[in-house]
């Protein structure tokens, strides 16, 4: 086992070199709001895809990626890496389309306000915020467990560090500090992933030796048709792509690019690469359930599916791949924290006009900066007495699976309303919840309904494909009953630039 003070060191010098490069970096580079939010038509084509590829690539990869392949195996892996795939091909098109038709926009939120009205507006509000402040809870629960684990250093003293330094950089140099860091985890990243793929290879004999522990310990991981798999496997594809589709990171990026291409190959590219990541991640689960002493049943209270990972490193590997591995989470968890603290910034500095009166760049900005720290605190807080981070990734997946479809429509409908929209997403909301184990007490204790509810399904497959299809359905049934017809040309005269001057843009 790696000594905590060991690991704590390299946890500061990771965190001061990394927090110093985007202070630099921006220095000069934002002169208002609109350079702190969305570096507008900044970013060429290479730096867009490793921002995309670091700021998917968060420590989740080494905890929820393995957890889901430790206890489904081999069909859950593919599964989750399809599903991180899937929406950069969605934003491969979607994206270009977002851009030329709100050529001034900043936010999902505010393209919600403007095409579907206040409603609808707020509940997508409340639906991307909550979803990126999980991912956020997530990422720090996900750290402070893993050092907890391999070095004992208490999960406090990880959540605080990494917490407080990465609001340091974003808080004053926004997206641009976030999306040069981004470009230089991803260079380092990647070669450490494979180190730790192939070091964790080597260290237990080989592929063969691999392969031998597996099968003795649980075949079933091995088959592709292994049944529970391939439905937890489609059930992760559903919810991956909904939750994908409502991250206020991913409009940042489409509006950071130079221009509709650059987001275009940008996205395609980042959609193979994030596949191939997610898969060796995720294999590492089966792996792990392979050679370590993993407690996959989730009401056990020895539950450690999510560190399978860590616990396959254990005591018997070289010191060498642990501190890589401690270096690689950290990165990870880097790469996505600035970004989430970026897309809470945007989505608050998008909608403070509507509650001020004409407030100026000053007060916009540090309402921005005010409000992400509040929501730093209360993450660091959650993330202290989360159990599993897969589960938590779940609750904020299925309200992106409900409401992702009727949201993206209205770019194409002419004819979808604002009730419409919310109705199906409500609709597809309530089916998930139906069958969604994880608040199982809370939903049954609803009078009258709970008891009337189906079983749960622990495969997750029902609530995440369900929430998706049936609100997708509606809301091609609202669409096609309705009379009024939008003008979505209206989308770009409502929605303005936050300052009166270009910003002072040149892609790379």
């Amino acid at each position: 086992m790696v000594s905590s003070g060991v690991a704590l060191g390299l946890t500061v010098l990771t965190l001061v070199a990394f927090s110093g490069l985007g202070l630099v970096h921006s220095r000069g580079r934002v002169g208002s709001v609109e350079d702190l939010i969305t570096a507008r038509d900044s970013v060429g084509e290479r730096r867009m895809t490793a921002t995309l590829v670091a700021s998917v690539m968060g420590v989740w990869i080494l905890l929820s990626a393995p957890e889901a392949g430790a206890s489904f195996g081999i069909a859950a892996v593919v599964g989750y890496a399809v599903g991180e795939a899937l929406p950069m091909l969605a934003y491969a098109k979607v994206g270009p389309r977002i851009r030329d038709g709100i050529p001034d926009g900043h936010s999902l939120t505010e393209y919600a306000q403007a095409r579907y009205g206040t409603a609808m507006y707020a509940f997508v509000l409340l639906v991307s915020a909550l979803y990126m402040f999980v991912f956020l809870a997530a990422e720090l629960t996900g750290i402070s467990r893993a050092l907890a684990l391999i070095a004992e250093v208490p999960q406090w003293q990880t959540a605080v560090l990494v917490g407080g330094f990465v609001l340091l950089y974003t808080g004053y140099g926004g997206l641009r500090a976030s999306i040069f860091t981004d470009t230089v985890q991803a260079v380092v990243v990647l070669p450490l992933l494979v180190v730790a793929a192939a070091g964790t290879v080597f260290a237990l004999g080989g592929p063969g030796a691999v392969y031998d522990g597996i099968v003795a310990t649980n075949p079933a991981l091995l088959d592709p048709g292994f049944w529970p798999g391939l439905q937890f496997g489609l059930g992760l594809a559903f919810a991956i792509l909904g939750a994908e589709l409502i991250n206020q990171t991913w409009w940042q990026r489409i509006y950071a690019g130079a221009d509709g291409e650059t987001v275009e190959r940008g996205f395609l590219r980042a959609s193979l690469t994030n596949g191939l990541i997610v898969l060796v991640a995720a294999f590492f689960g089966v792996v792990a359930a392979g050679h370590a002493n993993v407690v996959t049943e989730t009401t056990s209270a020895g539950y450690n599916a999510d560190v399978s990972f860590f616990l396959l490193l254990g005591e018997t590997f070289p010191e060498w791949l642990v501190l890589a591995v401690v270096l690689l989470a950290l990165l990870l968890v880097m790469s996505s924290v600035d970004t989430l603290f970026n897309a809470v910034s945007s989505l608050v500095t998008a909608d403070l006009p509507r509650l001020l009166e004409d407030p100026d760049d000053r007060t916009l900005a540090l309402g921005a900066r005010a409000f992400t720290v509040v929501v730093a605190v209360a993450a660091i807080f959650v993330s202290l007495r989360a159990r599993s981070v897969l589960r938590l990734f779940f609750l904020a997946d299925l309200l992106g699976a409900a409401v992702a479809f009727p949201l993206l429509y209205g770019l194409y409908s002419r004819r979808l309303t604002g009730s419409g929209a919310l109705l199906s997403s409500l609709a597809g909301l309530a089916f998930g919840l139906a069958y969604f184990p994880d608040l199982r007490a809370y939903v049954t204790a609803i009078p009258i309904v709970g008891d009337r509810l189906p079983a749960a399904d622990p495969l997750y497959l029902t609530s995440f494909a369900g929430a998706f299809i049936l609100s997708t359905l509606l809301t091609l049934v609202a669409a096609r009953l309705s009379t009024p017809t939008f003008e979505h040309d209206s989308l770009s005269t409502n929605i303005r630039r936050l300052d009166d001057t270009e910003a002072d843009s040149t892609a790379d």
